[in-house]
């Protein structure tokens, strides 16, 4: 089973450490820190082990490289580093005396150093692509400004924004201009197969996939057009033009060293998921030329940059295995655990960023009379000297674990293993502040959920003060949950405080897991159920219009007072609900609680009495409502002036009802018809009626407005059709007053809009 598994079953108490005779660690180096290798042994093998255990598993660890960092200085440090490892294991090191004495069963590759010159790619195209990249950045970011998104949704949104950017630079700077136009491709495709960024709310979706294809085109641009142009033409005028680097000029020609090799298995390893990615769409149109040899790519799943499955991954190295692919580009995902007798050749594309590192991929070549290249930039000596540091490191580390080999193992260190700890004396179950987390989500997960919800906590992080509030879903039975103490560890205490309270609830079992009856596979089935549009549309049967629109029309006003229980600059407007049917309600006024963005909102709906509309003021109750959510729902005003002018608006025979803004005081219904009436607003009209004010001009795209027109309104800009409301006016500033940017830079109004292209 897999390390998380069996903590997550020692942690509920599914069964006892000392039901374990042997438990054997595969790549044990990996027993640091928080992973499940060390969380098993601190908070179950070395507790028991205190407590005078006699019971406990024999521990059978694994490992290339019982060190995994960037080496050490001296053979103490080296040593130290491996006692660390035998005191966690609580197990002795056992090796042999030389590699050689390995070599006579298992087959090493032969180290090899492949050393290129580098050269920037020309710095007229490499300076106006970065500044193109850079404003392209700057126009998203004010876009996603304008959005006015839930602050951990554009900090989200923008955390990827600048993601991508860095990676397009990256992958200029050390790739070339060609491969950052398919990295640009690939990240405008974001939701394939190829790679994600995550969820975000679905106007970050945009404004990510908007900056993408932008890049893209801006890149696009400084490639040679026509038909017959490829990057397969002429690969080292490709390099000289700055198309590729003289990196990927050097990898590209040492695999052609090798096409003398009738069956050859090679993976590069890269550092980045997209450079895997584009360097196999570059084999995939260069190789065919030269050879037979097929491509693929394997990355981490759990980069936030792809989606590409454990299933699809293995698929991939059974075809590599049978020969159908010659060579895989991969990330350290396939450092460890891959066996193919039949690999003959490494290339590190990127160094080894650890000795653990440097070994594990060395050993992927199991082939008799392999190579493992290495690739290195000429003049790079510290990168030299740490590689080559790298290739000595294994007679060092067996050196220093036989002269230490009788040295019986040291008791685990105070403070290792002190983590605030909860446990179930009934069962034995426990919770540590770190797992707490996990279990928070996963108790979440069980709540009622569908396609479109998923319940997950919330929290509530002020700095300042160092306090956290944990909000939790409506149907969890604690709301919310707030704690005080270091900022490093806030949510941690709060999920850890919340799962106690669970528990003594009865919310949480003895096993410490969800005491709901909903089964993992059935949610999930539940969820994939594709949404079905034939379904019959059920209409509440107040507002199905059973009568003809007469010549004035009868309706039953429902007054709904809004409360906000949260601070925003913009208020809250009560509204009114009119229908052609009266409610049967069974109280006088019903109160519900909203959750929106900012936090909650207090809603008290309650029958105020009847109106009478005429069949023009029905008509003109209808274009404001439908405005309002065309408005509410794109955020566009685009088709806002076609929609308005349908003439079937007061036609609608089955659906009769009317949200809108209202003015009640206490006595009969009353609408707010100067709103209502704004939606009729045309530039001609506005000066007929306008009384002169002094307020000010403002110039728009139909002409000249007074201030005191657009104030309060709903507003569109035409670059880009997006709709806002001027809640307010800066009478102190115009196009040359000063900006400042979010990176601390000034330009006037003028200048920063001329950058973006909108005049």
């Amino acid at each position: 089973m897999t390390p998380q598994i069996l903590l997550d079953g020692l942690r509920h108490s599914f069964f006892k450490i000392n039901m374990i005779k042997v438990l054997i660690i595969d790549e044990c180096h990996h027993a640091r820190g928080k992973h499940p290798y060390a969380s098993i042994m601190r908070e179950f093998y070395h507790r028991h082990l205190e407590a005078g255990a006699s019971n406990l598993p024999r521990i059978f660890g694994m490992t290339a490289s019982p060190i995994n960092s960037k080496g050490a200085n001296s053979a103490d440090s080296y040593w130290q580093k491996i006692h660390e490892l035998e005191t966690i294991m609580n197990s002795k090191v056992y090796t042999c005396e030389s590699e050689s004495v390995l070599a006579q069963f298992v087959p090493f590759s032969t180290p090899k150093f492949k050393f290129y010159q580098h050269m920037e790619i020309p710095n007229v195209l490499y300076a106006h692509l970065v500044e193109e990249l850079t404003v392209l950045k700057v126009k998203h970011e004010f876009s996603l400004d304008k959005l006015d998104l839930e602050a951990s949704a554009a900090e989200s949104t923008r955390k990827k924004l600048s993601k991508i950017h860095s990676a397009l630079i990256h992958c200029l700077h050390e790739l070339g201009v060609w491969l950052a136009l398919k990295a640009a491709e690939c990240f405008s495709c974001y939701e394939s197969e190829h790679l994600m960024w995550g969820k975000l709310d679905v106007f970050g979706e945009k404004i990510i996939r908007s900056y993408s294809v932008d890049a893209f085109r801006a890149i696009e641009t400084c490639m040679p057009s026509g038909l017959d142009w490829t990057i397969a033409n002429d690969v080292k005028g490709s390099a000289a033009a700055g198309f590729l680097t003289t990196k990927v000029l050097c990898l590209i020609e040492s695999l052609f060293e090798y096409r003398v090799l009738k069956d050859i298995r090679c993976i590069i390893f890269v550092e980045r998921v997209i450079t895997a990615v584009v360097l196999q769409s570059l084999f995939s149109e260069l190789l065919p030329r030269y050879s037979n040899w097929k491509t693929n790519y394997i990355a981490g799943n759990n980069s936030g940059l792809q989606n590409q499955t454990r299933k699809k991954q293995n698929e991939i190295v059974e075809e590599f295995r049978k020969g159908m692919v010659n060579i895989i580009v991969a990330t350290s995902i396939l450092e460890e655990g891959l066996d193919v007798q039949s690999c003959n050749l490494i290339i590190r594309f990127d160094p080894s960023p650890t000795i653990c590192s440097f070994i594990q991929s060395r050993g992927r070549a199991r082939m008799q009379n392999s190579d493992y290249l290495l690739m290195l930039k000429s003049g790079d000596c510290s990168t030299h000297f740490r590689l080559k540091n790298y290739l000595t490191s294994g007679d060092v580390m067996r050196k220093e674990s036989l002269r230490h080999a009788s040295n019986p193992c040291s008791p685990l260190s105070k403070g290792l293993d002190d983590e605030e700890f909860y446990q179930v004396a009934s069962t034995g179950a426990c919770m540590t502040l770190s797992s707490s987390v996990g279990l928070m989500y996963f108790y979440c997960s069980r709540l009622p959920a569908d396609g479109y919800f998923k319940p997950i906590p919330r929290c509530v992080i002020d700095k300042q003060m160092g306090l956290c509030t944990l909000l939790l879903p409506k149907s969890c039975p604690i709301q919310t949950v707030c704690v005080q103490g270091n900022i490093k560890n806030l949510k941690k205490i709060a999920c850890f405080e919340a799962c106690k309270k669970l528990h003594q609830i009865g919310a949480l079992t003895d096993n410490l897991v969800p005491d709901i009856v909903f089964e993992e596979n059935d949610v999930e089935e539940f969820e994939k159920e594709p949404y079905n549009d034939d379904q019959p549309i059920f209409f509440p049967p107040e507002l199905v219009n059973k009568g003809s629109l007469d010549s004035m029309t009868k309706y039953y006003c429902y007054l709904m007072e809004l409360k906000q229980n949260f601070d925003y600059e913009v208020p809250v407007h009560n509204i009114m609900l009119l229908v052609r049917n009266q409610f049967d309600m069974d109280e006088k006024s019903v109160n519900i609680e909203l959750e929106v963005d900012r936090g909650t909102l207090t809603v008290n709906m309650k029958y105020i009495g009847l109106i009478r509309l005429n069949s023009d003021q029905v008509i003109l109750c209808r274009r404001f409502q439908l405005a309002v959510f065309q408005v509410l729902m794109d955020r566009k005003a685009e088709k806002l002036a076609e929609v308005l002018c349908d003439h079937t608006l007061g036609n609608n025979s089955e659906i009769d009802y009317l949200l809108l803004p209202s003015n009640y005081v206490g006595q009969s219904p009353l609408i707010d018809w100067l709103s209502v009436t704004s939606v009729t607003f045309s530039y001609e009209k506005a000066w007929k009626n306008h009384v002169n004010c002094n307020a000010g001009m403002i110039q728009t795209k139909s002409g000249l407005v007074c201030t005191c027109m657009v104030q309060n309104s709903l507003v569109s800009t035409p670059h880009n059709g997006h709709a806002y409301i001027i809640s307010g006016l800066l009478t102190n500033i115009n196009a040359n007053s000063l900006l400042r940017l979010s990176d601390g830079r000034l330009m006037t109004y003028k200048e920063y809009y001329e950058q973006r292209r909108i005049r």
